[in-house]
């Protein structure tokens, strides 16, 4: 008898093992010797989720050790944790009409607010809200953070950011909208990037872009940074912010003209850990940046990369690719 409970031991943690012996997926290019300083050569991306239409916006949760993606088509948000692994976490996220209606309805970029709530983009409402329940009691409940400009309706808002003073930055492509920029629900007739300040106004920082999409603010938060997700203009954006909290002297930081069209994916999200290194999404994978604004390398992948966040301690770069979630661990 004690024979068979030791090999039942060895059967059951062989099979724990074996829970998270994780796939991985693409390899590391390394173009400037800084790289070795952002990540360790040896690297590798592992997939800790799949089964997805289109993943966005990875938010890590340090306190609860969980990561919260959206699935935009699929209007919902799912869970990863390292001991249940994928599972549902809200639904609807994005949409909330009575009406039918096509397109890419869910939610995309999230992030947190200085008060603690899920901040969501839902492209379906058109809006940018907050959820009004418990992270750890997630309810479709939603308060408007910024629902239209100068009352006309955005398009879908994709990605947000906060500063430390509480102020909400975002982006506004038509993507949610059921025939994109020949809708005719398209109210605004821009692709905007905004600022929510703290007593709830709206302010049009910038209308030139044609697809602004992921944004980050760069530590210090005098510069704004916007991805450009247009493949006849796949550049990535810097801006200063001056004292008023205005943007100045926009210019493209770097620009992914000329790549290879065999490659999946364009600029999208991105994040800049304290250090001032950039990783972001565009064609091929993650594009990294080291603090001096120099292409220092890429994490190649065979999907369409979305969006990036990086873990607490900022040693595991978790990455939304297409219909799978990759988990990157940076260093030991």
């Amino acid at each position: 008898m004690k024979n068979c409970f030791l090999i039942f031991w060895i059967l059951l943690a062989g099979a724990c093992a074996g829970k998270h012996n994780y796939p991985t997926v693409g390899e590391i290019e390394k173009l400037d010797p800084s790289l070795d300083s952002i990540l360790s050569p040896n690297a590798t991306a592992e997939i800790i989720a799949d089964g997805l239409d289109w993943s966005e916006g990875p938010l890590w949760i340090e306190e609860k050790k969980l990561l919260l993606f959206s699935d935009v088509p699929q209007n919902t948000i799912y869970q990863w944790t390292e001991a249940e692994g994928k599972k549902v976490y809200l639904t609807p996220s994005g949409y909330t009409g009575n009406i039918k209606r096509g397109g890419e309805t869910g939610s995309n970029g999230l992030t947190m607010n200085p008060e603690g709530h899920l901040v969501l983009c839902q492209h379906g409402n058109r809006q940018v809200a907050f959820m009004n329940a418990p992270l750890d009691k997630p309810a479709a409940d939603f308060i408007t953070v910024a629902g239209n400009y100068n009352g006309k309706r955005f398009n879908s808002p994709n990605d947000v950011v906060y500063n430390k003073a509480g102020e909400a930055f975002f982006t506004d492509p038509p993507y949610g909208l059921e025939k994109n920029m020949e809708d005719p629900q398209k109210e605004i007739p821009f692709q905007g990037v905004y600022k929510v300040t703290r007593k709830g106004e709206v302010v049009l920082l910038v209308d030139s872009l044609t697809r602004p999409n992921g944004i980050i603010l760069m530590p210090g938060e005098r510069t704004l940074l916007v991805a450009n997700s247009d493949p006849a203009k796949p550049n990535w954006y810097a801006f200063d912010i001056t004292d008023g909290g205005r943007l100045s002297n926009g210019r493209i930081f770097w620009s992914a003209a000329g790549y290879d069209q065999t490659l999946k994916g364009l600029p999208d999200g991105m994040k800049a850990d304290r250090a001032g290194n950039i990783f972001a999404t565009g064609p091929g994978g993650i594009w990294i940046f080291n603090n001096r604004g120099v292409l220092a390398g890429k994490i190649r992948l065979p999907e369409a990369t979305s969006n990036c966040a990086l873990s607490a301690d900022e040693k595991t770069l978790y990455i939304t690719n297409d219909m799978n979630v990759l988990r990157f661990k940076l260093r030991p």
